[in-house]
């Protein structure tokens, strides 16, 4: 069986303004630093704000797992899919990130690489 772990939390946020706020909360509240990024802006590294809502009604969860694409082989077996198009791959081309199609109390679950 794969091994799995949460990865972090991502937080919907409206646009990029609402993100920074909500991040810089985390930030403010917990003494976790803030990491801004192309589409989100990270709180520590368990608390992930997107600038624009993505996949998920409410967010997502991140599971890290150290074989991507063995954990969705095993999840397939099991009767589970995965989000079409949503693939992320390392640059050797591995995959490194994938959203299954079902979500999870309005969050999206997604495997994510992890050393």
């Amino acid at each position: 069986m794969a091994e799995y772990s949460l990865a972090h939390i991502g937080i919907n946020a409206a646009n990029e303004d609402e993100a920074r706020k909500a991040a810089e909360l985390f930030c403010t509240i917990f003494g976790f630093a803030c990491k801004p990024g192309n589409t989100s802006i990270f709180a520590g590294s368990g608390i992930e704000v997107m600038k624009e809502p993505y996949f998920g009604k409410n967010g997502h969860i991140a599971i890290g797992t150290p074989d991507v694409a063995a954990a969705k082989a095993e999840l397939e077996a099991r009767g589970y899919t995965f989000r079409e198009g949503s693939e992320k791959y390392k640059p050797d081309g591995r995959l490194n990130a994938i959203y299954l199609t079902e979500e999870i109390a309005g969050f999206a679950i997604h495997l994510v690489g992890k050393v």
